[in-house]
């Protein structure tokens, strides 16, 4: 089918424009500027986007869809009807899940998962383990995005902080290494202060216990070991203002950094003014800080310290989210809500809607070597969201895709809507309704 989207703003590569574009089965087959444009050839179907943004789909690098194993808070299915209801056409999935995706088989098994029921466009990270670097060298680069690192001990367990092994994991990876940076040393230091008052201390503590100091240590540690052994480096969900120190100022395109930095939506819009509103709903790892480091954070999404915004969507059982510092688990569901959220900070002047493309779609297709997605051009896949600033909506627990049924930001009220999200060139979300029949496909690399 031949689908022309006709009249909206188009957003790409640094430029706004009134145009329309042209699909043709799965691929974008032309770019038209100018409102009185017309295709080459006749078309099957006209969307009309006169008033709303057309940008290329969000590539989320960073979710946890908790599948296999931990199916009670959220599936590959559920995650991936939220994703597309938010325009996001693609995401990569992290390995903490059961079994840990830290072999062979059980990368194949995720791979196959996603075939049956995602409903956008998939990838999955390797996990490091203090001695699974063996396996690096089967990996197929053209099938996954990189390795995931956790410095740091978070949901799932997977810490590695033998210096043997995280020597060895940044001499041999030749794929993107995105690592999770915090020192567990001084978390569970912090921790064993904290605990002198309680044996679950109040979840305004956290980010007392996972530090500042703690986020730094690590990160410094990182990148000294990316620059020793020439990897590539991708630090996850960067936190703190010390951090970003760390990181070059960038031209305001990726410009192919061997070390780079994410921002996680959650960072740049809470803080710990927060904590007394939200409590543990907002209880993430790395710990959301304070208003300066999320000021710095903001300040970064412009000058190209920061290179691609995920969300780091973690869903968790409510029940689970119950507690202090101890007992409330870590993670909240973002994946629907990223995109609204990023063109909010549009709205507030703290970014323009070209820079936010940059980073949620450009950056990520560029850090991982995409093929054919992430930009509006002819040739490439046709993964792409269309929004409008309209009519305010509230976020209630019925539009809520996550299986979780909860989000830290019920009760916000949007003005910006996604209205339409296509994959591959199929409408997968129109107006507020899942097309559930339709499959995604797993990307390619490099």
């Amino acid at each position: 089918m031949r689908i022309l989207i006709k009249g909206g703003h188009l957003v790409n590569e640094g430029h706004s424009f009134i145009g329309s574009l042209v699909i043709d089965g799965d691929h974008i087959v032309e770019i038209l500027k100018g409102k009185e444009t017309y295709p080459a050839e006749p078309v099957d179907r006209t969307i009309d986007a006169a008033g709303c943004y057309v940008l290329p789909g969000v590539i989320d690098s960073h979710v946890h869809f908790r599948e296999p194993g931990l199916t009670e808070k959220a599936t590959i299915e559920s995650e991936s009807r939220a994703a597309a209801a938010g325009g996001v056409t693609t995401f990569f999935d992290m390995p903490n899940t059961l079994p840990q995706t830290t072999t062979l088989e059980a990368l194949d098994e995720k791979f196959r998962l996603a075939a049956k029921s995602s409903h956008v466009n998939y990838s999955f990270f390797f996990g490091a383990t203090n001695d699974n670097v063996k396996l690096f060298g089967q990996l197929d680069p053209h099938r996954i995005p990189g390795i995931k690192l956790f410095m740091g001990s978070s949901t799932g367990n997977m810490l590695v902080d033998q210096d043997k092994a995280l020597d060895a994991i940044f001499k041999t990876a030749t794929l993107p290494i995105m690592a999770h940076c915090e020192d567990t040393s001084i978390i569970n230091q912090n921790m064993a202060l904290a605990k002198e008052g309680s044996d679950d201390p109040d979840i305004s503590l956290h980010p007392f216990i996972r530090s500042e100091e703690a986020c730094l240590t690590s990160t410094q540690k990182a990148v000294a070991l990316a620059h020793r052994h020439h990897a590539r480096l991708h630090v996850a969900h960067v936190s703190t203002a010390e951090e970003l120190e760390l990181f070059n100022v960038q031209s305001s395109m990726f410009d192919g950094q061997s070390v780079t930095a994410e921002a996680c939506v959650g960072y740049l819009i809470f803080s710990t003014l927060d904590y007394p509103r939200l409590g543990a709903r907002i209880k993430v790892n790395p710990a959301i800080k304070s208003p300066v480091d999320q000021f710095m954070l903001r300040e970064a999404l412009n000058d190209g310290r920061i290179t691609t915004v995920a969300t780091d969507h973690a869903p968790h059982l409510l029940s689970q989210k119950q507690g202090g510092c101890v007992k409330a688990v870590s993670g909240m569901p973002m994946i629907q809500f990223s995109l609204v959220t990023m063109l909010e900070l549009v709205d507030a002047g703290i970014l323009s809607i070209e820079r936010v493309v940059e980073l949620m779609s450009h950056n990520p297709a560029r850090l991982f070597e995409m093929r054919q997605r992430g930009f509006l051009r002819p040739g490439f896949k046709a993964d792409i969201a269309i929004v409008r600033r309209s009519t305010p909506w509230t976020v209630t627990p019925d539009v809520i895709e996550s299986k979780c049924g909860w989000s830290p930001m019920e009760g916000h009220q949007y003005q910006w809507h996604v209205e339409k999200t296509m994959c591959n060139g199929h409408l997968v979300y129109n107006n507020g309704k899942v097309d559930s029949s339709y499959i995604g496909e797993a990307v390619a690399f490099r």
